[in-house]
């Protein structure tokens, strides 16, 4: 059932994704054709997922959820893009392919990024079926929120900021609500503000994106460690190369998959607060701590 519904939604967010990059003018054809390449590299599509499943579970339109999932994957696609920059994480691969910087330029790769983060709040200010003006401000400000200095962007800085240093656990699991949770809780809220859902039902879903948000960065890390370069699609033991802050670093590899273990509990918890069919959804939090990519 999961496998089948990544599958369908990785294959709806490549087409709607690919559609909206190439309706844009020929301006500057390298340009676009850099965006495309970042965009497109692949992934597991795990931000358009939660959308697209927590908006069907809560009785939402594929239609409606569409422009969700489009400008938050775009936003991820630019923080990649922007990752892999010589000045920030100064990779060379992304999944297994050249990172943007390598494939064309670097001020191409910049330029690429930013014009992705304008894409993403281009489509989701434009009118959505079903989405009334005051929801749409809604998912514009909570998209915002999550990408600027408040949630990924500051994530992030605190993130190169904690290079070469040690620093205690609680800063770190700050600073990935931030750079990573952040992002996936816009998606499990663009969901929310989408189905109009009451306060009790929305702390649940909440709590639940905070717990696999936390989740999904912990097994990351983990992955730097266990996993084959084949498989990361990046050069496997970049995090330690780079003397970043990680969770094996500060707990053991084992005190890591305890607590990322820990935090599926804890969503799970959160999901059967609910009064809907969340199997789908338990699934999928499960499959944050089991993947290998």
């Amino acid at each position: 059932m999961l496998e089948e519904s990544l599958k369908q939604y990785q294959q709806r967010i490549n087409h709607l994704l690919a559609a909206r990059i190439d309706a844009l003018p020929d301006i500057e054809p390298s340009l676009k054709a850099a965006m495309k390449h970042g965009a497109l590299i692949g992934g597991k599509r795990v931000r358009p997922f939660l959308v697209y499943a927590i908006g069907d579970m809560l009785g939402v339109k594929l239609a409606t959820l569409d422009s969700c999932a489009a400008a938050v994957e775009c936003i991820h696609a630019y923080s990649l893009i922007h990752d892999d920059l010589p000045a920030m994480d100064d990779d060379a691969l992304r999944r297994g392919q050249p990172t943007v910087h390598i494939a064309f330029n670097e001020a191409t790769a910049i330029l690429a990024g930013d014009a992705l983060q304008a894409l993403a709040f281009e489509i989701i200010s434009e009118p959505i079926e079903d989405i009334t003006p005051s929801q749409n401000l809604s998912l514009v400000k909570a998209l915002a929120n999550a990408s600027g200095y408040s949630g990924m962007c500051g994530g992030q800085a605190m993130d190169l900021n904690a290079t070469d240093k040690q620093i205690e656990l609680d800063t770190l699991i700050k600073l990935h609500k931030l750079k990573t949770g952040a992002l996936i809780r816009c998606s499990v809220e663009f969901a929310i503000i989408a189905a109009k859902i009451n306060q009790q039902e929305r702390q649940a879903l909440l709590d639940f994106a905070d717990a696999i948000g936390l989740a999904f960065q912990v097994q990351d890390d983990v992955l730097d460690i266990i996993a084959s370069t084949e498989e990361l699609g990046k050069p496997q033991g970049s995090d330690t190369d780079s003397n970043k802050s990680t969770y094996p670093k500060l707990l053991g590899l084992e005190g890591a998959q305890q607590t990322a273990a820990s935090l599926i509990e804890d969503a799970l918890s959160a999901l059967a607060k609910l009064p809907y069919n969340s199997q789908l959804i338990a699934e999928f939090a499960r499959y944050i701590i089991e993947r290998r990519v």
